[in-house]
């Protein structure tokens, strides 16, 4: 029977994947990878050999059509990411909303994604929160900081290492520099790190110590004192 699996795959510890996981990526047809270079490690590491094929943000817009027919015609296929689950902040919306509309059954498996973990070791309230992803990188990105500086819900960001600095006095010229936030880098890899504070003493803190890696902000929603 045809069907689409969005298959998270871990963010940093290939121990992380989950039986499940492994069960549905042995059995499909096809999988479809954002980067099939670095998926060819997780499942070369599994000893999983199946035909793979590359699915990112540059390409999806073209290959639904084909996919959709595969998957008409009987096709189980299952969609991977570099890392997490498919669709947060990466590929795999558009796919699975042209497979709702053509009818085809879709299977999303829970797994890993990188803010869950950055916002429960963040020690700021995690009982009701937005994640923004990451901001725009020019237009819109200062109207949407000034629209969230008035949200009182925690807010979870993902950002790269070279426009973090940029991103931390952004937000703590809109929301005050005394707002509790903080950075988490390398979840679940050898060099995991969070460090906790205020957006200025993070500010101050990473002007002296730049980072590499994967990163998650998260930031207290306002008024709140935690």
């Amino acid at each position: 029977m045809s069907k689409l699996y969005l298959v998270p795959t871990p963010v940093g510890n290939l121990g992380d994947i989950t039986l499940r996981a492994i069960e549905v990526l042995k059995k499909v047809e096809l999988i479809l990878a954002e980067d099939t270079r670095k998926s060819r490690i997780l499942l070369n590491h599994l000893e999983i050999s199946k035909p793979i094929t590359s699915h990112h943000q540059h390409n999806e817009h073209r290959s639904i059509e084909t996919l959709i027919h595969k998957l008409r015609g009987g096709s189980t296929l299952a969609l991977i990411t570099d890392a997490g689950t498919p669709g947060i902040s990466d590929p795999g919306f558009l796919l699975v909303r042209a497979c709702i509309e053509a009818g085809v059954p879709v299977e999303v498996l829970p797994g890993p994604t990188a803010f869950v973990p950055a916002l429960v070791s963040s020690g700021i309230p995690c009982d009701r929160f937005v994640f923004e992803g990451f901001l725009p990188q020019k237009k819109g990105r200062q109207t949407r900081i000034t629209e969230l500086s008035n949200e009182k819900r925690t807010i979870v960001f993902y950002e790269s290492p070279h426009r973090l600095l940029k991103t931390l006095e952004q937000l703590a010229g809109k929301f005050g520099p005394d707002r509790k936030a903080s950075v988490s880098r390398e979840l679940t890899k050898l060099h995991e790190d969070t460090v906790r504070g205020t957006l200025g003493e993070l500010l101050h803190h990473f002007s002296l110590h730049p980072v590499k890696g994967e990163l998650v902000l998260v930031v207290a929603g306002s008024g709140k004192k935690s």
